[in-house]
């Protein structure tokens, strides 16, 4: 039997012209996923290997997006050149679904803070930090990613969030960073950091208002628990 390539479909059934006819919204994850994948190979199509890939991650797009591009390439038919064209639209919409906004949400909670910054630092497999910057009318002016480390700690300068407060002139500051293993606990060096940018804040006539710690699907608040340093 002659293997079936793409071209061969019914038009309306080919990715591409699915999207051109009926929008991005009507195509399957797979279907994405082919487009980007472009070309198979003499034995699969391009919809073969977008398949293979989302089964090796358990049919689970939360699962691709904290996969290296390297991961990519354990499938069959995605060499590196696939493997990193994918990679680079998932940080692409990661990157949109986590951009400030061009107006300045205004933060009034904890879960006002978490959702501004969940897309950021969730699904991730290394620790980063980042800080919101806000001003006396508690209006986001920046988000700003501060620095990354390894699976379980990131090296945080205080005086790099300090003056970038002191450049933006915002008054307070939200600080947050995840944790891979999706353990909300704070360590004790989670608050011995806090302490030292809260003394430095002081010094400077800021305020440090909250520091979040974020997994997946949740956050921990170190202000709503009670355990912020004054």
């Amino acid at each position: 039997m002659s293997h079936q390539t793409i071209k061969d479909w019914n038009q309306e059934d080919r990715p591409r012209e699915k999207m051109m006819t009926k929008g991005r919204k009507a195509l399957t994850d797979a279907e994405l996923l082919a487009i980007l994948i472009t070309t198979g190979n003499k034995k699969e199509t391009a919809m073969d290997l977008a398949r293979k890939l989302l089964a090796r991650f358990n049919n689970d797009i939360q699962q691709l997006f904290k996969a290296d591009w390297k991961e990519f390439t354990a499938v069959s038919g995605i060499g590196e050149a696939k493997a990193i064209t994918i990679a680079a639209a998932l940080e692409l919409g990661r990157r949109r679904s986590g951009a400030t906004p061009h107006s300045k949400p205004k933060i009034h909670s904890s879960g006002d803070a978490y959702n501004l910054l969940k897309s950021s630092l969730s699904d991730l497999t290394e620790e980063y930090f980042f800080s919101i910057f806000l001003n006396n009318a508690n209006e986001a002016i920046a988000v700003e990613p501060i620095s990354f480390g390894g699976m379980t700690s990131v090296m945080v300068d205080p005086r790099v969030v300090l003056r970038k407060a002191l450049e933006l002139k915002a008054i307070g500051i939200i600080l947050a960073h995840n944790h891979p293993s999706n353990l909300l606990k704070p360590s004790k060096a989670d608050i011995d950091l806090t302490q030292k940018l809260q003394d430095g804040a002081k010094l400077l006539e800021l305020k440090i208002l909250d520091h979040l710690i974020i997994s997946d699907h949740h956050y921990y608040s170190m202000a709503d628990e009670g355990i912020l340093p004054s």
